[in-house]
């Protein structure tokens, strides 16, 4: 057992993208030492994957408040408000000069991949005396296991490795394991660094979440110069209705021009859609890959030359073996934050504002916080995780009044049924009813840090003014926003 007394150890933070390292700028605040673990070479290195793309939440949203605190008085220049940053500006001009910053860089360890967290000298069977224990946090650094005692452990690693399959069922589909050469990941950069996969080429997107429709307007772009290149999008749902969102009524104007845009493609032939088809089997063919699709007509199969399964995520819990965890068996989100998020009930709803008290689990001093608080549930915005680590910075340094008083500006979604045009796996046009209501159509992939706009790849024009909604949780409980 650790000698060190445990108002002496620092806060493990496991991860050091924007949620992470503003929880490290909240523990400072709040006299408290931090010590940011990331799997990654450097910060953001999960965003660093999607450079190429531009959230579709401006930088208003984007920064949080104490991170801000700490940089201004380095010169640090925040970046205009109305403007969309592409997560390689994310990185260059917010998180590493706040990592940068002489009191967070020699609290940021890199390429320490957090394999296990417990409790030293217990496993999670034993209670007698367990939050006087230090957690112990083991991390993997070049090779070697390095293990960290800390007073408190805040879970900001995200999911961005944890990808759903493409198969139903939760599970891989057969052969998804041997097509690998033939996927592209959730968020491609066809117009860049993947161009030479997917330009003149069949390319298949399979998902009905935000990443999806970027990739699908990319390829439209990509189409413009490459014209041979072809666009087929599987979606479980009947209809893509969820996908294309609340157009001019979001409070973000990126994420309704995202679905407008996408409506439009699919309306003009640009994208064949393929509804209520499930990916049932893969098959390397060569330089192809043929998909065994589950379809209302029976089993149909396609080949094509990528696939891009832009399917969502879910988090890793398995690190988390031997503490005593809280989670809603469903949506693997914290038990009392799952109801506000679900996305068979809330998918296209506001989310109130939470904290500390919402995020606790059974183990005193661990949070999940961030993208992976989610679980399984999708719309998380970068704004939301910002109150959560204020709030959890609080509590741990035991101003729980703050840790009460949550208040959370975010944008509304805005309306999400609409009537569209369809084509079925022959191409034949089908019209999709309306959605009995936003809560009743079918599950979405979850859409990470508020993106991706999929304007022209990042080169659309200025948004205009956006109109937000504040949530407080003394004056607003969780509503949707189908009306």
């Amino acid at each position: 057992m650790s000698r060190t007394p445990a108002s002496d150890l620092p806060v493990v933070v496991i991860g050091a993208g924007p949620v992470g390292l503003a929880a490290a700028a909240h523990l400072l605040e709040r006299g408290l030492d931090p010590l940011v673990l990331e799997a990654g070479h450097a910060v953001g290195a999960a965003i660093r994957e999607w450079a190429h793309i531009r959230l579709f939440s401006p930088w208003q949203y984007d920064v949080d408040a104490a991170a801000a605190r700490l940089l201004e008085p380095t010169g640090w220049e925040r970046p205009r408000g109305t403007r969309l940053p592409t997560g390689g500006d994310l990185v260059t001009q917010y998180l590493e000069p706040l990592a940068a910053h002489p009191q967070l860089r020699h609290r940021i360890v890199t390429g320490a991949k957090v394999v296990a967290v417990s409790r030293v000298g217990m496993d999670k069977t034993q209670g007698a005396g367990r939050a006087d224990r230090p957690f112990l946090v083991r991390a993997v650094v070049d090779g070697r296991v390095v293990d960290h005692h800390a007073r408190a452990v805040v879970d900001a690693s995200g999911m961005w490795p944890q990808r759903n399959p493409l198969g139903v069922s939760g599970l891989p589909a057969p052969g998804e394991a041997e097509a690998a050469p033939f996927l592209l990941g959730p968020l491609p950069d066809v117009l860049g660094s993947d161009r030479e996969r997917c330009a003149g080429r069949h390319v298949l997107v399979v998902g009905a979440g935000h990443s999806a429709a970027n990739t699908l307007l990319n390829l439209v772009e990509l189409a413009r110069t490459e014209p041979a290149t072809t666009i087929t999008w599987a979606v479980r749902g009947a209809s893509a209705t969820r996908t294309y969102g609340g157009g001019d009524a979001d409070g973000l104007p990126a994420r309704g021009r995202l679905g407008s845009h996408l409506r439009e493609a699919v309306a003009a032939g640009k994208i064949r859609l393929l509804t209520s088809a499930t990916v049932a089997a893969l098959a390397p063919d060569g330089d192809q890959v043929t998909l065994t699709l589950n379809t209302p007509t029976g089993p149909r199969e396609l080949t094509v030359d990528a696939v891009a399964a832009a399917t969502g995520f879910r988090p890793d819990v398995d690190m988390l073996r031997e503490l005593r965890l809280d989670l809603d068996p469903g949506v693997e989100a914290p038990r009392a934050l799952a109801p506000l998020i679900d996305p068979e009930h809330h998918s296209c709803g506001t989310v109130p504002a939470h904290g500390a008290e919402t995020l606790a689990h059974p183990e005193p001093g661990f949070f999940i916080v961030g993208m992976k608080s989610y679980g399984r549930a999708p719309t998380f915005l970068l704004a939301t995780g910002y109150e959560q680590v204020r709030s959890v910075a609080a509590h741990l340094a035991g101003d729980e009044r703050a840790a009460r008083e949550l208040e959370l500006s975010l944008p509304e979604t805005g309306v999400c049924s609409t009537t569209l045009p369809v084509l079925d796996l022959e191409g034949h046009a089908v019209v999709a009813p309306d959605d009995a209501g936003c809560c009743s159509a079918p599950r979405p992939e979850p859409a990470f840090l508020g993106i991706p706009t999929g304007l022209r790849h990042g080169r659309a024009c200025e948004p205009e003014p956006i109109a937000s909604v504040q949530h407080t949780r003394s004056t607003r409980s969780e509503e949707s926003s189908c009306q």
